[in-house]
């Protein structure tokens, strides 16, 4: 544990399981968060197929759907991962690892997230606009993600001096301390 966690732990006065038990609290209560937009988002991908002008897609656009629609299953599952891994692992005394493992499982669905976000972008601007608002749309979408997402957070960890989001599972939050 380094002085920021020591630290840390000092002001909150809190044992190793107990900050095991508050991360994964918090990790499963982001999950739900993302998760009910996603689950919508699906929704509304699923019933697209039974709509009269779906047959009249392009290629391009039947790719960009699928594309999205297997990306939207996979935030689903990655981000019901945690809950059904505490569900099996209940009580076994392997919070730790559930946590570490948890955290890659929303790292891995925040990233499908994102790509889900990107087509659906895509596809709806392709079908409504001109090829090039749909390239800046979608551009701007990708840049969106990747900057908020991941760059900056990144950088703030970096400037911390706290390495990789999965190297060092003892520090799950890339922007705040544990």
């Amino acid at each position: 544990m380094d002085r920021a966690d020591s630290k840390a732990e000092a002001e909150r006065h809190e044992t190793e399981p107990e900050r095991d038990d508050r991360n994964l609290i918090e990790i499963l209560q982001e999950a739900r968060v993302v998760q009910t937009g996603v689950q919508i988002l699906f929704g509304f991908l699923l019933a697209a197929t039974f709509e009269p002008k779906f047959s009249t897609l392009s290629s391009f656009q039947k790719a960009v759907y699928l594309g999205t629609l297997v990306s939207a299953a996979a935030t689903l599952v990655m981000l019901t991962a945690p809950t059904a891994w505490h569900r099996i692992l209940f009580r076994q005394g392997d919070k730790e690892y559930l946590v570490q493992i948890a955290n890659r499982f929303m790292l891995v669905g925040l990233t499908t997230m994102g790509l889900t976000s990107i087509g659906v972008v895509m596809l709806l601007s392709d079908i409504a606009f001109p090829s090039w608002l749909t390239a800046l749309v979608t551009t701007a979408a990708t840049l969106a993600c990747a900057v908020l997402w991941y760059l900056l957070p990144l950088t703030r960890r970096r400037r911390l001096g706290r390495g990789s989001p999965l190297s060092d599972p003892n520090r799950l939050d890339p922007v705040l301390p544990d």
